[in-house]
């Protein structure tokens, strides 16, 4: 476990770093109110948990211990949007729409609601 943990601790910083200098080249690039940073991670972080997965799925060319530094490490340090748009994906190429769009709507609204939360806790 321990090892898996260092794995996923590697993955999670270069995600990280990787996110951060997506954020730094964006604003220098985009200068309008739209999070084209956040946009951007989320957008190529989705492509990638993709790719990984189907790696893993499909080709079973992926080791656990690549799972972890690539899925868990790498795409949950570069955003963990990926993994909620794989897990509706999944929902919906089960035919499960009862359950995708309460997951749509409850990971929206709530998200959004901690985040005033959060906020009005530090005001």
């Amino acid at each position: 476990m321990f090892k898996e943990l260092l794995i996923a601790g590697c993955g999670g910083f270069v995600g990280t770093a990787g996110r951060y200098l997506v954020g730094k080249w964006s604003g220098a690039m985009w200068h309008g109110a739209f999070p084209m940073g956040t946009f951007l991670v989320n957008i190529i972080g989705c492509f990638l948990i993709g790719l990984f997965f189907g790696l893993l799925e499909n080709a079973k060319v992926m080791t656990p211990s690549q799972n972890v530094l690539l899925i868990t490490g790498f795409c949950g340090g570069f955003t963990t949007f990926s993994s909620f748009a794989d897990d509706m994906w999944i929902l919906g190429s089960k035919g499960d729409w009862g359950t995708f769009a309460l997951y749509l709507g409850l990971s929206v609204v709530f998200g959004i609601l901690c985040v005033w939360a959060g906020r009005a806790i530090i005001r």
